[in-house]
C-alpha cells in the first residue's frame, strides 16, 4: 500500500518557532519518523510539503491519478478558510486521516479539512503519524 503524507503550511518552521505547543522536532525530524512506521507497519509513503495550497491540491490529485491507497494530511496553517484544499480531499478516491502533532481543538475551532476526511488523529505528537498509518492499512486490509 502506497500513502501520500502531506505536510501543510507552516511545517516547516516545527521546531523553531511554538514550541511550548509543538515541542522541539523539526519537520526533518518527523519525516524521519514517518519514514522508520511506514517500515515498521509494511507499507510505503511518500512525504510532501508544502507552504503553497495550489502545490498540496494538486500533489492529492496526482496521488489520485497515481493508485495511491490514502493519504495523511497534517493540514497545518491550511486548517481552516482553504475551501479549495477541503474539496480536493473530498475528491480524491482514496482515504484520508488528518493529523495534527497537538489538539488544535483547544486552540480554537475544528479544522474545516476534518468534515470531509475519514477520520482524525489528534494530540499524540509524532506517534500520531503511526496511529494514522496503521488506521489506514488496517482499514484497507479490512475492505
Amino acid at each position: 500500500m502506497k500513502i501520500l503524507v502531506v505536510q501543510g503550511a507552516g511545517m516547516n518552521m516545527r521546531g523553531k518557532t511554538q514550541t511550548e505547543i509543538f515541542g522541539t522536532m523539526t519537520l526533518d525530524e518527523y519525516n524521519k519518523n514517518i519514514r522508520g512506521y511506514a517500515d515498521e507497519l509494511d507499507v510505503e509513503v511518500e512525504i510532501f510539503h508544502s507552504n503553497i495550497e495550489g502545490e498540496v491540491i494538486n500533489r492529492l490529485y496526482d496521488a489520485n491519478d497515481q493508485g495511491f491507497g490514502g493519504a495523511l494530511v497534517n493540514p497545518a496553517g491550511f486548517s481552516r478558510g482553504y475551501p479549495a484544499l477541503t474539496a480536493a480531499i473530498s475528491q480524491v478516491s482514496f482515504p484520508v486521516i488528518e493529523v495534527h502533532i497537538s489538539n488544535p481543538v483547544r486552540r480554537g475551532p475544528v479544522s474545516d479539512t476534518a468534515t470531509v476526511s475519514l477520520g482524525m488523529v489528534t494530540g499524540f505528537g509524532v506517534f500520531g503519524y503511526y496511529l494514522a498509518l496503521r488506521g489506514l492499512r488496517d482499514t484497507s486490509k479490512a475492505r
